[in-house]
């Protein structure tokens, strides 16, 4: 999302910070991503972004969605989605989340352990289950392997044990990280894990139908990026090589960033600038409790300062408003030398992740959410 007029003229009316919304940006993602997979499933993970109006928005494209709690999936029923459009693919879940989602109406979950498996079996029995495989995340920001997924001959051994549980398995799920970088880290994911279908079939006579290829397609930061339709076509060709035998296979993806990170920008004011020791310090009122916690481990936003996108730029220490010394979030954010009091930055395509890590740390109150489509 760019720093419009309409941007400028909100960050001039309300009180920052907040985070301004774009939903037709939200749509284009979304249809992007259904042209670039056909026949894919898409299940937006709503822990990216849950307001209710990007919900009600993906409803009605058809969305379904990836619910990682019972939180979740009451919102989204109170929204009118029908439990039949959501996975359950959070691997880690209470057995009371478990009993209360089947008997909603949820009956596909994920997992990737022994222990997870028999939750499922005993709480929603006869479930359908996708179990999720570890690939490689060398070329994300944000690998995610190490909490999640199992390699391939457990996963097999996972998919017997759901049979002999009476759950029904019927596919294995892969996340590259989030932010990934190379579209090949699909088709390798992809030419890892079709292995676990021919094998399953073979030894155990169990047919998988569903490859879910996760999410981690990126936003544009400060890194270039491939796109949605690069990699969709490898996506495509790497199924084509690799599961041309797999009878009806359905495709599932549960982007969450990429559906929603373009669309929106995190306004925020200078609080303070300062000189401590050798260094300069600028504070301002948003910062790691206060809609940037992803910077904790250094994801870097594109940043401007309003009206003063020419000048010359210095290297600050960029911070939040607490009292607390871990709401530092760069060390080295590159911003307008002659950044002052009450001068508003932006935060460039921060609709991800933003809001939905907010705290009322020190009484703070999270970002208020604007959408551009009620400013027009």
């Amino acid at each position: 999302m760019e720093v419009t007029d309409i941007v400028k003229k909100a960050a001039r009316t309300f009180e920052t910070p907040f985070l301004i919304i774009d939903l037709d940006i939200i749509e284009e993602n979304y249809r992007k991503l259904a042209a670039a997979i056909p026949d894919c499933k898409i299940f937006y993970a709503i822990k990216a972004n849950s307001h209710p109006r990007i919900l009600e928005r993906l409803r009605d494209l058809g969305s379904n969605f990836d619910v990682a709690s019972i939180g979740e999936i009451k919102k989204l029923m109170n929204l009118g989605v029908t439990a039949d459009r959501m996975i359950f693919a959070n691997p880690i879940k209470r057995e009371k989340d478990i009993a209360e989602a089947y008997d909603l109406g949820v009956y596909l979950f994920a997992a990737d352990s022994t222990m997870e498996l028999d939750k499922i079996a005993e709480n929603a029995p006869g479930s359908q289950v996708v179990i999720r495989v570890a690939v490689e995340n060398t070329h994300s920001d944000w690998p995610l392997s190490r909490k999640f997924g199992v390699d391939l001959l457990v996963a097999v051994d996972l998919i017997a044990y759901a049979q002999k549980l009476r759950l029904t398995p019927v596919g294995v799920s892969f996340h590259v990280g989030s932010q990934n970088y190379d579209p090949h880290s699909w088709s390798n994911a992809i030419e890892r894990v079709a292995k676990i279908f021919y094998w399953a079939e073979r030894n155990f006579g169990i047919h998988l139908r569903v490859l879910d290829i996760g999410g981690g397609i990126p936003i544009k930061h400060v890194k270039p990026i491939p796109t949605v339709e690069e990699i969709g076509e490898i996506v495509l060709q790497s199924i084509s090589e690799h599961l041309y035998g797999v009878r009806n296979l359905q495709i599932f993806a549960e982007p969450g960033r990429s559906m929603v990170g373009n669309s929106g920008i995190l306004v925020s004011k200078v609080l303070l600038r300062c000189q401590r020791g050798s260094e300069e310090w600028v504070y301002i009122d948003a910062g790691v409790f206060h809609g940037l916690m992803e910077t904790i481990e250094n994801f870097r936003y594109e940043i401007e300062v309003d009206g003063k996108e020419s000048e010359q730029k210095i290297p600050f220490v960029l911070a939040g408003p607490t009292c607390d010394s871990v709401d530092k979030i760069y060390d080295d954010a590159l911003l307008s030398y002659n950044i002052t009091l009450d001068d508003i930055v932006y935060f460039i395509n921060a609709g991800a992740y933003t809001v939905e890590y907010g705290t009322n740390f020190n009484g703070i109150p999270s970002p208020k959410v604007y959408f551009l489509q009620d400013l027009l």
